[in-house]
């Protein structure tokens, strides 16, 4: 059997990079999984180009509140439970804080930390009917070691982790069966990432600061998310997986 046979999962951020590696990851591992993404067009390509069945496209803005009630009510209408979140969905405006707008880091925050607290409130009941749900949340580095310009992405980060956390005991104190458990990539090569690496010598030196040798690809992450998805880290819930090639030991 598939290690996620039978599972029903949601996976933010699901057109490109990361979260369509993590939608691929767990389509071939047996799961349903509906897709979110505000971009529509890499949206349904991205669901074009997964294997079996039972993956759905969901166009969505995960700052609304009220798109995740509506998810809830649709998931609860074709499933009735929900085994996977993974709260994927981010970005960062990389730059220094005494030249980052109010609005940059509002929106930063509401896109990367915002719609984490917004999943969980609303997908908590359908994980809770699973008896073993799993979320797992995209968090970074940047909320374990600080990086010059980036104040707003390492806040939200750094308040992913601290949620995911808080998510953690308060499952555990509830008895409802529900773990999180928080993913903190190093350098990843990402739509998000590429700008980095359009100078050669920028490109060098982030590949010198990883001790692996190299920059990471998106499925390293989605394996460390099919693992976490996955009955066999059943034990496994407050954990901060840290999958960086060795950069924060370095």
């Amino acid at each position: 059997m598939a290690r996620l046979e039978r599972k029903i999962a949601v996976v933010s951020g699901a057109a490109s990079g990361i979260g369509f590696a993590t939608a691929q990851a767990f389509a071939n591992e047996g799961a349903r999984v509906y897709l979110l993404d505000r971009a529509r067009d890499r949206l349904e390509a991205a669901v074009q180009a997964l294997p079996g069945e039972g993956r759905q496209a969901v166009v969505m803005d995960v700052t609304d509140e009220a798109a995740w009630a509506a998810l809830a009510a649709r998931i609860t209408h074709d499933h009735g439970r929900l085994d996977v979140l993974v709260n994927n969905a981010g970005f960062g405006d990389f730059a220094p804080i005494v030249e980052t707008t109010l609005e940059s880091w509002r929106s930063i925050l509401a896109v990367n930390l915002d719609s984490v607290f917004l999943a969980t409130k609303h997908m908590m009941p359908l994980l809770a009917i699973s008896g073993s749900g799993s979320i797992i949340n995209m968090s970074s580095i940047r909320a374990l070691r600080g990086g010059v310009n980036m104040a707003s992405y390492s806040a939200a980060k750094a308040g992913v982790r601290s949620l995911t956390q808080v998510t953690a005991v308060e499952c555990a104190a509830q008895r409802n069966g529900v773990r999180a458990n928080s993913v903190h990539p190093g350098h990843i090569a990402t739509p998000l990432t590429a700008g980095f690496h359009e100078d050669p010598e920028m490109s060098a030196a982030i590949v010198r600061n990883i001790p692996a040798g190299r920059v990471g690809a998106p499925a390293d992450i989605a394996n460390a998310i099919v693992f976490l998805a996955s009955d066999e880290s059943a034990f496994m819930t407050g954990a901060q997986i840290v999958v960086d090639g060795g950069q924060t030991v370095k």
